[in-house]
């Protein structure tokens, strides 16, 4: 065994490289093509039954808009029932043919069971899933005193995406439906402080990377890997290290520091856009794509950008971070951060 692996640790990388080298250009001019073939022949959901989790504010509100655009059926899930019941108003004016929501915590397995229980009972059928609940845990793990307290971002974001796709993927065969997933950028960058948040995503990447392989053609999938967008987080929601939701705009903007914030209006439209190209992976804005290639090829000139921007400090706290002292001092964040996200308006249970 041993000298099995002596030999393809020898001869897998130049053969790795070689065939990169021969089969890549074709193989990308193949996917151009047959994406060029999908944008022309892109998918109507016009009648069709979307279920949004997470859909009361963010971007999953706004995902709610454009495929009631396109004529979709909507369910919409989330804690806040008054929010989702004024989505849902604003959908049936944009012009879906129904929408009904269901109040649910998608922590819950029950809960994630009864949303989908609800869909197949009102329309008798579900052609996507769009799996974008999710909440943003901020604290280092050091200053996490009960490390418990953070649970709640990996129940939510990663189980709570796991519970409802399980209940589903019976529907989504009959109907050779799709599954969306918010996964994030933050499956593969190294922001500090969101420790638990980053491994919830990437958790989320992998798992329906393989799930894509155990369910073959039956049930298409679209990861979606966004960067920053207009969200409750990016308006200062974040759950804290003592398990409580909190508005903080100052820790927002040591999070951020100099990235530019995309408008969630805009993101929306190139995801739905994207999922109904039957696109396999979508990233808003297409420019983080580099971020990923800088992970694998120099992941310490990411590693040291972050802890420059983001952990070297001006005094003991967070609140002294470099990256939020040149937003500060340069006034950046009129120009980087879409104007919504000023506003202190924020959705509560």
């Amino acid at each position: 065994m041993d000298l099995i692996n002596t030999f393809l640790n020898l001869t897998a990388p130049p053969f790795t490289f070689i065939t990169l080298c021969l089969l890549l250009p074709p193989f990308q001019l193949l996917k151009l093509f047959l994406s060029l073939v999908s944008s022309v022949f892109s998918e109507d959901v016009a009648g069709k039954v979307v279920l949004i989790t997470g859909a009361s504010s963010g971007i999953g509100e706004h995902l709610a808009y454009e495929y009631a655009k396109r004529g979709a059926c909507l369910v919409l899930a989330a804690r806040r029932e008054r929010s989702l019941r004024e989505v849902a108003d604003l959908c049936m004016e944009l012009g879906s043919l129904d929408a009904i929501v269901v109040g649910a915590d998608v922590s819950k397995v029950e809960d994630c069971q009864r949303i989908v229980d609800a869909t197949i009972s009102h329309f008798g059928r579900l052609d996507h899933l769009v799996n974008n609940a999710g909440i943003v845990g901020v604290s280092a793990v050091e200053d996490a005193e009960d490390i418990t307290k953070m649970r709640p971002v990996m129940d939510i974001n990663f189980w709570g995406s796991v519970y409802t796709t399980r209940f589903a993927i019976p529907h989504l065969r009959n109907t050779q439906g799709r599954i969306v997933v918010m996964s994030s950028s933050a499956a593969w960058l190294p922001a500090p402080r969101e420790t638990i948040y980053n491994a919830s995503k990437a958790a989320m990447l992998s798992f329906f990377d393989t799930l894509r392989v155990e369910l073959g053609s039956d049930i298409k999938i679209t990861i979606v890997t966004p960067g920053l967008i207009e969200s409750e987080f990016i308006k200062g929601k974040v759950l804290t290290k003592e398990g409580e939701m909190k508005v903080d705009q100052e820790l927002r903007d040591v999070q951020v520091n100099v990235i530019p914030v995309g408008t969630v209006g805009g993101t929306a439209k190139s995801i739905v856009n994207s999922v109904l190209r039957g696109d396999r992976y979508v990233t808003v804005p297409a420019w983080f794509r580099v971020t990923y290639f800088l992970k694998v090829f120099c992941p310490e000139v990411l590693e040291w950008t972050y802890r420059v921007l983001s952990m070297m400090s001006t005094d003991e706290s967070p609140y002294g971070a470099m990256g939020k002292k040149i937003l500060d001092t340069t006034g950046a964040k009129a120009v980087l951060y879409p104007p919504g996200v000023h506003s202190h308006e924020v959705k509560f249970d």
